[in-house]
């Protein structure tokens, strides 16, 4: 009984939650659309402030309450490779727009399709389609020219959304090889909670929590660094700071 009533609350409130995503993205549709007169890096300057305070919108009329940590690990002047671990659909909308400053993330094309949804999507990532060479090979090189104009560009190194019941999946390497030939310092970023808000097992379902991203202090890159020892790295900070937040049931301290 317990579990039926759940998933009846999940279901409402995913019903509520994402009526909050369509009109909250109503108001900030044609102000996005008319974004496309201005070249990049402005383009992102001007989208990035405005998606956050879409998403502030979004967070506060579904429920969701959001703390973040770390930003002053962002230095002035300064762009990275931002790496954040991949729990669920929420994940973009969380990280993208409050990385401090414009920024890109790596995202399936597939959503590109999606109505009125699909031209934000497209504003704010370098897209790729993971089941062709050529495009991978082509989003590579999007992400070097993203870094090259200043902006920061968002990796989920797991790939997918991770159901292993772990705190990660193993790391695929192109964030750490693109760090590594670009010489851009990583800021390990953990992204928390949003798995028990869209669970990947429950197809319509929403968790109105609390949830947070807190981004750590950036790891160096210079012209001695490995890939493979940094990907190594890295991954030990997230595991490492995630293990000393967990509170139990796939919950950490925010």
């Amino acid at each position: 009984m317990k579990k039926i009533l759940d998933s009846l609350t999940g279901a409402l409130l995913a019903v509520w939650g994402s009526l909050m995503f369509v009109l909250s993205m109503l108001i900030f549709w044609i102000p996005i659309w008319i974004l496309i007169i201005f070249p990049e890096p402005k383009r992102s300057k001007i989208f990035i402030p405005m998606s956050r305070i879409w998403m502030r919108l979004f967070f506060f009329l579904s429920g969701l309450r959001l703390k973040v940590k770390g930003k002053e690990n962002f230095a002035p002047g300064e762009n990275y490779v931002v790496v954040c671990n991949h729990n669920s659909f929420m994940d973009v909308p969380l990280s993208s727009p409050f990385i401090p400053g414009a920024n890109k993330t790596i995202a399936k094309h597939e959503f590109v399709k999606v109505p009125l949804f699909g031209m934000i999507y497209r504003r704010g990532s370098v897209l790729v389609n993971r089941k062709s060479e050529q495009s991978r090979k082509e989003s590579y090189q999007a992400m070097r020219q993203v870094l090259e104009m200043g902006m920061h560009m968002c990796i989920y190194p797991e790939g997918t959304r991770n159901r292993s019941g772990e705190h990660l999946k193993s790391f695929q390497d192109g964030a750490f090889k693109l760090a590594v030939s670009t010489r851009k310092a990583i800021i390990p970023t953990l992204i928390f909670h949003t798995g028990l808000v869209l669970p990947a097992n429950k197809p319509f379902y929403f968790r109105p929590i609390p949830i947070g991203i807190h981004f750590l202090e950036p790891v160096a890159v210079d012209e001695h660094t490995d890939a493979q020892e940094l990907k190594e790295r890295v991954y030990k900070i997230m595991w490492d700071y995630l293990e000393s937040r967990k509170l139990g049931n796939g919950r950490y301290r925010l």
